[in-house]
Order: C-alpha cells, then sequence, then structure tokens
C-alpha cells in the first residue's frame, strides 16, 4: 500500500504517459461533457468518439438537440445501443433548455434532477465540465483504488472508497506539469489522469472489479431482449414498417414481443394505425 503523497505522483505520472486525446477533453464545454459520459456509459471509448463527433457534429448545443425529433435523436445514436440513454439525454437537454435558460447546470441537485443523471454522472460532469473540486468513483476509478489500496481485500463498499478518494484528492497539489501536458487545472486533469490509468490497469488484467460491493456482471448481449431491442431500432432507423414486416427482418423468437413492448413503453417507439416507427 502506498502512502498519499507517493499514490498522487504514481497517478500523475501514469496519467502523463497515458494521456488520451479526446474530442470531450479538447473542448470541455458541459453540454460536450453530457454527451460524452451518456454515450460513455456501458460504451468503449474507442467506439463512442466517432458517434461523439457525428452526433455534435448534428447537435452542436444543447438548444438543437432539445428542437430536434426524438426519431432523429436516435438515428444519430444508433449503433451505441442501450437507446434508452438517447431519449434520456434529449429529454435532459429539453429540461434545459425549458427551466435552466438553455444553460447545463453546475450544481449536484440540479444536475442529478435532470433524466438519465444519477450522482455519479452528475459529479463527472461537475468535475470535466466546470473544474469542480467533488469527490466520486465509477469504474476506472475503482481500478486505480483497489490496485494500490485494496489488494488483499475481497469486497469493497463504494462508502469505503469514496472516503479514500476524498483523502488522496490532490486539493493543495501543484499540478504544473499535468498543466503543461494538457493545459488543464486540477480536478479536472486529477480525474482524466485516473480514467487513463485505470483503463490501462483493466488492459493489463489488473481491473478487479469484483471486488466491488456494487458490481454487476452485464449480461450478454447475443440472445438477449437487448440485442433484439437493438435490431428494432436499427431497422426502424432505416423505414417505417408494419409489426409483421418488422418480426421477419428482426427475429420471430419470443423475445420479439417483449423488446418491442418494452421500446414501445419506454417511449422510443410508437404505433401509427399498423406502422410501427421511432417517436417523432
Amino acid at each position: 500500500m502506498v502512502n498519499k503523497d507517493d499514490f498522487q505522483k504514481i497517478v500523475l505520472q501514469r496519467g502523463r504517459e497515458l494521456y488520451r486525446d479526446m474530442p470531450w477533453r479538447a473542448n470541455t464545454d458541459p453540454y460536450y461533457v453530457l454527451v460524452s459520459e451518456l454515450m460513455l456509459q456501458q460504451t468503449q471509448v474507442d467506439r463512442v468518439i466517432p458517434k461523439f463527433n457525428a452526433f455534435v457534429g448534428k447537435f452542436p448545443d444543447v438548444g438543437a438537440l432539445a428542437k430536434a425529433s426524438l426519431a432523429d435523436v436516435l438515428i444519430a445514436w444508433s449503433g451505441l445501443g442501450y437507446n434508452r440513454r438517447a431519449k434520456f439525454l434529449h429529454d435532459a437537454a429539453k429540461k434545459v433548455t425549458a427551466e435552466f435558460n438553455g444553460i447545463i447546470p453546475a450544481t449536484l441537485d440540479e444536475l442529478v434532477s435532470l433524466p438519465g443523471i444519477g450522482p455519479n454522472t452528475a459529479s463527472a460532469i461537475l468535475a470535466y465540465g466546470f473544474n469542480q473540486p467533488i469527490v466520486f468513483v465509477e469504474t476506472n476509478i475503482r481500478t486505480v483504488y483497489f490496485y494500490h489500496f485494496f489488494k488483499d481485500a475481497q469486497r469493497v463498499s463504494d462508502k469505503e472508497l469514496l472516503k479514500l478518494v476524498a483523502e488522496t484528492f490532490p486539493i493543495d497539489l501543484e499540478l504544473d506539469a499535468m498543466r503543461k501536458t494538457t493545459g488543464l487545472s486540477y480536478s479536472r486533469s486529477w480525474y482524466q489522469a485516473l480514467m487513463d490509468y485505470g483503463s490501462y490497469l483493466k488492459k493489463q488484467g489488473a481491473g478487479q472489479v469484483s471486488k466491488s460491493q456494487h458490481y454487476v456482471k452485464q449480461s450478454p448481449l447475443k440472445g438477449s431482449v437487448r440485442e433484439v431491442r437493438g435490431q428494432i431500432i436499427t431497422a426502424l432507423t432505416m423505414r417505417d414498417m408494419s409489426e409483421d414486416e418488422l418480426r421477419s427482418i428482426v427475429t420471430t423468437d419470443e423475445r420479439f414481443p417483449l423488446a418491442l413492448q418494452g421500446l414501445v413503453d419506454d417511449g422510443l417507439i410508437s404505433r401509427t394505425g399498423l406502422i410501427l416507427h421511432l417517436t417523432k
């Protein structure tokens, strides 16, 4: 186990060595950070970057996103999966426009009032979009702390982890070297370093995510209802069609009615007579 000062030095050194260039780091506008955080939930950075660039090219700010139809948003989102995230993002943009004068809010309470934004996502937006000194955890951050402080532990709660993250947060640490590398200041730079170092550790097989009491293994996509949901959305981005036609394209097994009804219940697709289409 390392001490606090050595840990900070290690994280910052590894952060400089492993720094990853991303469009939402080059431009830390809170809207860009909001979009990236929703996209990065359960999706790898390499897959997100091209979709992010295309998405903000089509919807360059929160106002443009709010004015768009959900169908257009789902089409731009297509390929990322977990399409409810696209609806959450669209609904969040509409709420920001209606209730916050089109400005992404800069407090935790206001951010968690937005659809699809929980405490950790809100904290990430505050750290990356507003450079606020806030304490939070997510998978890569857990990985770094597990590796350095909990090697022999079997199960670790986020409560334990958050206490340690707060204790090691470099409020007074001079980050001149990091600023020279990234042009960023301490909170944003610290969490970016943790993220990049954590990503590296996971690739080296040192992820140890199962140590977390909050870890739930993601079910396989293949053969799941989630797989069919994605196929239905993808098909309807091409054109509207009847349920029978859609079923013939996607699947005829028992997952289809469950997937279809779930998408209707979530407000992602609608019916007009006998025709199914993405919700306008």
